[in-house]
């Protein structure tokens, strides 16, 4: 779905573009002025930004100088009431894509986007055209946009440049990194922006569904194949036809698995469990490990044979430790992504985002993003401090004495846990309070009131 931000002052005009935008299948967030628009438009992912010329903090024309300085990718339409022509010179001359002078009609508007996208989709067939005429070289190093990744460090450019050049092609791809670096990020990256996009993408944890359940949600079943199995039931290869499957922790998959999906990536056909047919499937298979298959492949645990079948093209996400160029924009998109799940508007002052920067992310990326929503739902204020981010201590710091002068009792101590275990376990599951409760082992109710006993609303 493409991606469309609104940065205008006027919010009757937030309000009136969005719901026209939304109502014509685009995905739209709205700033209220040039400096927000701008932070947003450089943490996230925008395929398109309307941007009125004269607003509060940064008006349009540096807000598009800026925008396209720090490496925005996204086309940009200016809008304005005033001054017309000058304005739409001015911004044209600076790079926009477009002007609509307003008030504009509402068949204005989606005509000029549909002409956004459609110049952008011929600017990647041109882009991809050229890789393949000019080699290894041909992408030129730059980034690219994808799956609203961001990508500051080389190594990730990389990253970026192969998912632009195996995109348009149904060719399997093995992604490889530590947990938490961001492996199906990469994959729906490629979905997205492959021919297959406007199909699903489903993805499957091979290591969290039980050996003897996983062949039935991988190809499915019909009825009376086992006890329970009351009707037929399509897999998710089946469901995810025309589309994309990842296979995340494929390394996990049980022997006799691989084998049957050996066949499905050399005849592209499955076979429901308990039914003597065949069937065909049109779909594209991505696969996800933090394991060493090689290695595997070698002890007998993996399929040398379907190794090979999935390894045509690898891609390889380089720890978090190793690229410290990604984690301030990463950290700030963090940030934006929790408040909005907490309903508040969450920042980092420089001297968090240094600190961050410093540390070692053994969890990567996924750790790094639970770490600032735990500090967001422990704290009050806007904007994060280094010492937010500290594991958190009864009454003031270990070692010290209570707020009535005698040393933390052990309840204190056991306050401090539970609150800062609820925290952990509300930012692991983005929020969500009825999985926090199972991650918890507590009942909803219970949750309600320990969240309401600690301050954590």
């Amino acid at each position: 779905m493409t991606r469309v931000l609104i940065v205008d002052d006027e919010p009757g005009l937030r309000q009136s573009l969005g719901l026209l935008l939304s109502g014509a299948g685009y995905e739209v967030v709205s700033e209220r002025n040039g400096r927000e628009g701008l932070d947003r438009a450089l943490a996230e992912s925008f395929d398109l930004l309307l941007c009125d010329v004269r607003m509060p903090e940064l008006d349009g024309i540096e807000f598009l100088r800026a925008y396209q300085e720090k490496g925005g990718t996204g086309l940009v339409v200016m809008m304005s009431a005033y001054g017309r022509e000058d304005a739409a010179i001015a911004a044209m001359q600076e790079g926009a894509y477009d002007y609509l002078p307003k008030p504009f009609r509402p068949d204005e508007v989606i005509l000029t986007l549909k002409k956004a996208e459609e110049r952008e989709r011929l600017r990647y067939d041109v882009a991809r055209l050229k890789a393949r005429l000019d080699g290894p070289d041909g992408m030129g190093g730059g980034v690219v946009p994808a799956g609203g990744m961001v990508a500051e460090s080389p190594a990730l450019r990389n990253v970026l440049d192969v998912v632009a050049r195996v995109a348009a092609h149904k060719t399997t791809v093995l992604i490889t990194g530590e947990s938490g670096t961001g492996k199906e990020v990469v994959a729906r990256a490629i979905h997205r922006a492959s021919p297959r996009a406007g199909g699903p993408f489903i993805g499957i944890n091979c290591a969290a569904i039980p050996e003897s359940l996983l062949e039935s949600e991988l190809f499915g079943h019909v009825r009376g194949a086992f006890t329970g199995a009351v009707g037929d039931k399509p897999g998710l290869f089946e469901q995810a036809e025309r589309g994309t499957i990842l296979l995340d922790e494929i390394g996990e998959m049980p022997l006799p698995l691989q084998t049957k999906l050996l066949r499905v990536l050399q005849e592209s056909e499955i076979r429901r469990v308990g039914d003597q047919r065949s069937r065909k499937v049109d779909v594209r298979v991505l696969a996800a490990t933090a394991r060493d298959l090689e290695v595997d492949a070698k002890t007998g645990s993996f399929r040398e044979d379907l190794l090979y079948r999935l390894n045509v093209v690898a891609i390889h996400i380089p720890p978090l430790r190793q690229r410290r160029e990604d984690i301030p924009a990463l950290a700030l998109h963090f940030a934006r992504l929790a408040g909005q799940r907490l309903g508040r508007r969450l920042g980092l002052s420089r001297a968090a985002v240094e600190w961050l920067q410093g540390q070692s992310w053994p969890g990567n990326a996924r750790e790094l993003e639970h770490t600032i929503e735990r500090a967001g739902v422990l704290t009050d204020h806007e904007i994060l401090e280094p010492q937010d981010f500290r594991p958190a201590e009864p009454r003031g710091g270990a070692g010290t004495l209570s707020a009535n002068g005698t040393p933390p009792t052990l309840r204190d101590t056991l306050d401090v846990a539970e609150r800062t275990a609820i925290a952990e376990a509300l930012a692991a599951a983005g929020g969500n309070r009825r999985e926090a409760a199972t991650r918890l082992g507590v009942s909803l109710r219970t949750l309600f009131y320990k969240i309401a006993r600690h301050g954590l609303e």
